[in-house]
């Protein structure tokens, strides 16, 4: 999606729900999630409130399907962001790499749309539920099942499993809201670019309990920069 102002957006006969969250995401994109209202949403998709409110019973509503489709594009960015790592022989290698492609996204994605990052974080969020019932597409489960290859490949060791997904989540979501919202807004690409760096590297030894080849580390080090 485009950093641009919303605009009209137009929307075909019976799709009027999807136009209005098209609508409210570029709203959250713009301005995060206080700018997402029904009053807001229909204006610019063009038609009245009435006739918004036959889709979404009130401003929450309409906010949680704006929260869904930001996940969705954190989702893709991950994604992406897996999708440009080379292959590896080593189990191990390749669960560092995908742990690290996982991190590069989700900090590139929050950095890129502050709006979209904000909201789909934004206050009511519901519990966690059951890794059971955490969708395949959901971001949560991706970092979930990077740390279990990690265990079965034999670097997470057994004692270090419990709540480790927790540790690097934290780690990596604070590193981005201390750009967002705190000290660390004003600072350059490249400093940026080496705190994610560190951060993920301090992540992979923290999870193995040992210090990284140094073959391991130019790996995580060229995936945290995007490549």
């Amino acid at each position: 999606m485009s950093s641009s102002a919303p605009v009209r957006t137009g929307y075909h006969h019976g799709d009027l729900r999807n136009a209005l969250i098209r609508a409210a995401a570029e709203l959250a994109q713009a301005g995060g999630p206080s700018s997402v209202t029904i009053r807001a949403a229909a204006r610019a998709v063009g038609v009245t409130p009435t006739a918004a409110y036959r889709h979404f019973a009130g401003h929450e509503e309409l906010l949680e399907a704006v929260k869904t489709r930001a996940m969705e594009l954190l989702t893709a960015a991950m994604n992406e962001a897996l999708d440009r790592l080379d292959p590896a022989d080593d189990p191990a290698e390749r669960g560092l790499s995908r742990l690290a492609a996982i991190g590069q996204g989700y900090f590139t994605f929050a950095l890129a749309e502050p709006g979209l990052f904000r909201t789909a974080f934004t206050g009511g969020i519901s519990p966690m539920p059951p890794l059971a019932d955490v969708e395949e597409s959901n971001p949560f489960r991706k970092l979930v099942d990077a740390v279990d290859d990690l265990a079965a490949a034999g670097y997470l060791p057994p004692q270090r499993r419990p709540m480790a997904e927790f540790a690097a989540w934290a780690s990596v979501h604070g590193l981005a809201m201390l750009h967002l919202d705190g000290p660390l807004a004003p600072t350059s690409r490249e400093a940026r670019e080496l705190a994610l760096e560190r951060t993920i590297e301090i992540i992979a030894e923290g999870l193995g309990g040992v210090a990284l080849p140094e073959h391991l580390r130019k790996t995580l080090s060229r995936v945290a920069r995007g490549g």
